[in-house]
């Protein structure tokens, strides 16, 4: 029992698990700001130009009330933080570009570490001449083609 307990505070206190716990607590406070500026701005403007009142739309089905304008808040809101998203990850995204080309980044690959043994087909090291793993020597019958 008490190894359960030791790799739930490693998993808890790994980096992500925090970087995930800040993003859920500012993702729900950017919710309470966009709903106030949903409910108390933008529902009174449109309220204004359209001349309703969204919170008000209701409908009645004998004993059952269905608060529709409601739904039509909560789809302006989706649609709202879904904007605000996208131009954050936009103008975040031009930012870390921007970044990269100043310090030479951009467009830069990695060289890869490994490659494929041609007769076994297993991942080796980049600069092996023979494979560890079938001990085929690596590259003879291309040098020999090429003679």
């Amino acid at each position: 029992m008490s190894n359960f307990f030791k790799e739930f505070k490693e998993f808890i206190t790994r980096g992500n698990i925090m970087d995930m716990a800040v993003g859920i607590v500012m993702g729900t406070a950017f919710v309470a700001i966009v709903t106030s500026l949903v409910d108390d701005i933008i529902s009174p403007l449109l309220g204004l130009i359209v001349g309703v009142n969204f919170s008000e739309l209701k409908g009645t089905v004998g004993d059952v009330t269905f608060t529709y304008g409601n739904f039509i808040m909560a789809v302006i809101n989706f649609l709202l933080i879904s904007l605000v998203m996208f131009l954050l990850i936009k103008a975040l995204m031009k930012m870390q570009q921007a970044r990269d080309k100043m310090t030479g980044k951009a467009g830069e690959e990695e060289a890869p570490a490994t490659k494929v043994c041609e007769f076994c087909k297993t991942e080796i090291a980049i600069d092996a001449t023979r494979c560890p793993n079938c001990t085929s020597q690596l590259g003879v019958f291309k040098e020999e083609s090429k003679n």
